[in-house]
């Protein structure tokens, strides 16, 4: 069969309209399906509502290494209000190049590990087992890969590479990510009589100026650094001359590997001193591997070789399906590496240069490679 060029599969991902809300990445998915089945691999689709579905792709049987697992989704973030100088569906190549929203975040690293499954299909079989595991709705929270593994995912995998927008270096972690929504609630009453209501946004406030001197009593960590938090949104009240009864703000933590997210929450409450319902919007594990793990130094250099750039030690600032698909797949050493410009994500005239695609599609072929030969636990 004929092997699908990265670089036009790429464009072809980046033409399915994929803006999460509402998603629709069913049509992208099942695009991807025919191709890695027309490559021998198993296919099946996890759904995740109308329109919207996830993509398992296997070949071969895992022996005690376990299966090498690529992950990436296909869902994309909305345009934004500023004008695209270049459509956003379009695929445009210019120069080096390649325009569209999620060439970089994340659709080029996708079609990067397709194209380097099928390129070394016939690797997979005895002993070697080659999985993808290609999601919806990652932007949101990562509800596709959770479906993935309430549904249909189990088992332990020998490692997880994460297709996120890297530059094609090796991370070796992110930050875990616990958002907070505090309610506020008081007493409305008109606004020439303040003192017959009660204030919610007075509340609300006194809370985020608490939040803005909160301290976690934790070291930061060696490489991840410390953890973080973020008031960033507040809403409350309804009309100019009214008490508002209720005000809403929106935390956003960033942790590091010890901390316990329900710990967190409970001194994040005690922090606000006010009488706040505390309701948890996401919940999401940190992503850790020990560099000095042998597969981790195995891709270093593998990616070494291909781009010409030595590894440096680095973690990834945003959060991933691994907080999620890390545990479903028994704590897999796991590595973040893709061919998209980390800078470039949700940016206005998004793009992904056409030789990082190249690069990151020859260092996935390099992997599967190694792990086809080595058939060695990655821990």
């Amino acid at each position: 069969m004929s092997h699908p060029d990265p670089i036009a599969l790429t464009r072809r991902l980046v033409a399915f309209d994929t803006v999460n809300p509402p998603g629709n990445e069913a049509e992208c998915a099942r695009y991807l399906a025919g191709l890695l089945r027309a490559a021998g691999f198993d296919t099946r689709m996890v759904p995740l509502g109308d329109g919207r579905a996830s993509l398992i792709a296997s070949k071969g049987s895992a022996g005690s290494a376990g299966p090498l697992v690529f992950t990436g989704h296909i869902d994309v973030v909305p345009l934004g209000t500023k004008e695209w100088s270049q459509a956003p569906f379009g695929g445009a190549i210019v120069d080096d190049r390649l325009y569209g929203r999620g060439a970089s975040d994340m659709k080029g690293g996708v079609a990067a590990f397709v194209a380097a499954a099928i390129q070394e299909a016939d690797r997979a079989g005895d002993g070697m087992q080659l999985t993808l595991i290609i999601t919806a709705g990652e932007e949101t929270g990562c509800d596709g890969a959770s479906a993935i593994v309430a549904q249909d995912l189990q088992g332990r995998a020998g490692a997880l590479v994460v297709a996120e927008p890297t530059a094609n270096m090796p991370y070796v972690g992110h930050k875990g990510a616990l958002w907070l929504r505090g309610i506020a609630r008081g007493i409305t009453a008109h606004g020439s009589m303040p003192d017959a209501g009660d204030n919610a946004v007075y509340k609300a406030a006194r809370a985020t100026h608490r939040l803005s001197c909160f301290h976690f009593g934790v070291a930061p960590h060696r490489t991840l650094g410390a953890p973080t938090l973020n008031v960033g949104t507040f809403h409350g009240g309804l009309n100019i001359n009214s008490v508002p009864d209720r005000a809403v703000i929106e935390i956003d933590l960033r942790t590091i590997p010890g901390m316990d997210h329900a710990d967190l929450r409970r001194q994040v409450a005690a922090e606000m001193q006010e009488d706040m319902e505390i309701e948890t919007a996401i919940d999401l594990p940190g992503v850790w591997t020990a560099p000095e793990t042998p597969w981790v130094a195995r891709t270093a250099a593998i990616a070494a070789s291909v781009t010409g750039e030595p590894f440096e030690l680095r973690t990834a600032t945003y959060f991933s399906d691994a907080s999620v698909l890390v545990p479903a797949l028994g704590d897999a050493p796991t590595l973040i590496l893709g061919p998209g410009e980390p800078r470039q994500a949700h940016q206005t005239d998004e793009w992904c240069s056409v030789t990082r695609i190249h690069q990151a599609t020859l260092i996935y072929r390099r992997m599967i490679a190694d792990w086809a030969d080595g058939k060695e636990d990655a821990r």
